[in-house]
């Protein structure tokens, strides 16, 4: 398995985080990796998100989202999905970059949905047009994820 570099941008094309995952799976139009929580444990939503939970993170160059499944670094259980919305993917051979667009969907592992960071969206000054294709995005996605909770795409067990 290849390692690979993830590159999150602003919309400036500037990038904001780096880090790197090791690939599971590459398709015509996304890229699946696995990556370690790289920060202190840390409260979030309801979870705690903990060094070294195991991420397996799909990024999509036909997409205006990704999708982080994440299971607990101690017992493997799945705790939930955190989405970016952001504009398609490039992804390279060495490495995945995406510029993050601030609106952000977190489902728990019960189903439950939360929008986060409209606030950080409506700061970022993007036209109509962009706006409209976020929200439409984030329908696409809550759509994507009611096909993974009932089954149209399993999650990747832990190992």
């Amino acid at each position: 398995m290849s390692r690979i570099k993830v590159l999150k941008k602003n919309p400036a094309d500037e990038v904001v985080w780096q880090y790197e995952g090791t690939v599971l799976h590459r398709g015509e139009n996304q890229i699946t990796l696995e990556a370690l929580f790289n920060r202190d444990d840390m409260p979030f939503m309801d979870i705690t998100l903990k060094r070294n939970d195991r991420f397996v993170e799909t990024f999509y160059s036909d997409r205006w989202y990704n999708i982080f499944e994440i299971y607990d670094r101690d017992d493997g259980k799945f705790k939930g999905w955190y989405c970016n919305i952001g504009m398609p993917a490039i992804i390279a051979n060495d490495f995945v970059s995406y510029v993050d667009l601030a609106l952000d969907l977190w489902v728990s592992a019960d189903g439950r949905q939360t929008v986060l960071d409209e606030d950080e969206l409506e700061a970022m000054n993007l036209d109509d047009e962009l706006k409209r294709k976020v929200y439409g995005s984030l329908k696409e996605l809550r759509e994507e994820i009611a096909k993974r909770r009932n089954g149209g795409e399993s999650k990747n067990p832990p190992n």
